[in-house]
């Protein structure tokens, strides 16, 4: 079977000389060259690192039509999207020149994972940046929905003056049931026992529970526990319609449901259901099965065809996917992805990659005569012992190989070495039948 071979080389400056050895910045020759695009409107912070680097930037605020986008993605080096750009495998085949994808966001379905890996490609998210920024939207939802705030605001901008304490309640007291207790999770645990909850959750591994928490074994019976559920699972096939009708019955009535996790965890119709017959007295749902491409009126039977029957119900908050969209969260998620793409680029670190080995190296000493080579490649037998022969009248400081199914990445600092030997390197090494992709960065 033939290889598709991709391979780029990014030569770097040399810097100056020092008296002392001092860790050497390692950047583009010519950071100018390199081409970043940046989609639905990064943080500013993201948008200033990747500036500050010499890079030239582009950044759009919206997500772009898939014809216009495969047109952009032609020509850069790395881009950044958030949760609306769909990277799919057609996509990704036309990115010739891409090296990294920034995902400015927790989640990264919206990427094909597996295409960008198999064309060298490492993909980058934040998926703990934005932690607080949800846990807190979530109190506020479990404060709105026991006082039916979301009503009462509708009826009094409808003119009407409704004041009741039917079904209206204190949260403290109340007991809280976690689906899923990994960051924000457990953020939330430590919040709502603030305010007086009782806080049960849900795992699939065994995990230290943060204050007076507890651990339930089933998904059953923390729903049959719990005065609201709130779900904070990622979106793999065990979750994919994981509340659905079962799962509603076995709630408390007179119960809540939030999800604030991904749109495919909840089946709606059954919930639509539960509220209408009264067995909830609400929910809260910041993400859908199928969501707008960008901001406007869309939201309607067109997008899910049981849009009307869920706006019709009450004592439901519907919010635009918007748990992590704080001005805090999308700093920090700048600050992160953007620091990441830089350490790809420049030095090959790969740590934190979601679909490809992580590894890295400790800082090249400053010298003008070492250079780091990064070669991925399809993780086949031998291949290791070719490179080192290949390596092997030189002098290799360091090396580090790892693999992730099929794919294998490998870093190697080498010194002593000339211009002759830099081409000569990256001509056999990237000629290898298993390269996927070839850079030195000197």
């Amino acid at each position: 079977m033939s290889l598709e071979v991709a391979s780029t080389v990014v030569r770097l400056t040399r810097s100056s000389s020092f008296t002392h050895s001092h860790p050497k910045a390692l950047k583009p020759f010519d950071s100018g060259e390199i081409k970043i695009l940046l989609l639905e409107n990064v943080n500013q912070r993201g948008i200033s690192l990747l500036e500050k680097e010499g890079y030239q930037v582009e950044s759009i605020k919206k997500a772009l039509p898939e014809d216009v986008l495969i047109e952009k993605i032609r020509d850069v080096h790395a881009i950044g999207i958030r949760s609306k750009t769909k990277l799919t495998k057609k996509v990704i085949q036309e990115a010739k020149k891409l090296l990294v994808i920034g995902c400015f966001c927790i989640g990264t379905n919206q990427v094909d994972l597996e295409a960008a890996a198999n064309r060298g490609i490492a993909v980058f998210n934040s998926p703990f940046s934005n932690s607080r920024s949800v846990a807190e939207l979530i109190i506020a939802e479990i404060i709105s929905l026991s006082r039916q705030l979301g009503d009462r605001n509708i009826e009094l901008h409808q003119g009407n003056w409704n004041k009741v304490s039917s079904q209206c309640y204190e949260i403290r007291g109340k007991t809280l049931g976690i689906v899923g207790y990994g960051h924000i999770g457990s953020q939330l645990s430590v919040l709502a026992e603030a305010m007086g909850m009782t806080v049960f959750f849900h795992d699939i591994i065994q995990l230290m529970p943060m204050g007076t928490a507890k651990q339930v074994n089933t998904l059953y019976e923390l729903l049959e526990r719990s005065d609201f559920v709130s779900l904070h699972v990622p979106e793999t096939v065990e979750t994919k319609n994981m509340i659905g009708e079962e799962e509603i019955a076995r709630m408390k009535k007179g119960s809540y449901l939030i999800n604030a996790s991904r749109g495919t965890i909840v089946q709606i119709p059954p919930l639509i259901k539960a509220l209408q017959n009264g067995h909830l007295l609400g929910a809260a749902i910041d993400v859908f099965p199928k969501e707008p491409a960008s901001n406007g009126q869309f939201y309607n039977n067109e997008l899910n065809s049981w849009t009307s029957d869920l706006l019709a119900c009450k004592n439901v908050i519907l919010t635009p996917h918007i748990g992590g969209s704080t001005e805090e969260a999308q700093y920090m998620i700048g600050a992160e992805v953007g620091a990441a793409i830089i350490k790809y680029i420049n030095c090959g670190t790969s740590i934190g990659a979601v679909n490809f080995p992580e590894i890295d190296l400790r800082a090249i000493q400053d010298t003008d005569k070492t250079i780091r080579l990064l070669f991925c490649h399809y993780n086949v037998p031998g291949v290791l012992r070719e490179i080192n022969e290949i390596l092997s009248d030189h002098n290799v400081d360091k090396q580090y190989s790892d693999s992730r199914g099929n794919i294998a990445y490998m870093m190697a600092d080498i010194s002593n070495v000339d211009d002759q030997d830099i081409r000569k390197i990256y001509e056999t090494v990237s000629s290898n039948r298993a390269n996927i992709s070839t850079r030195i960065v000197y």
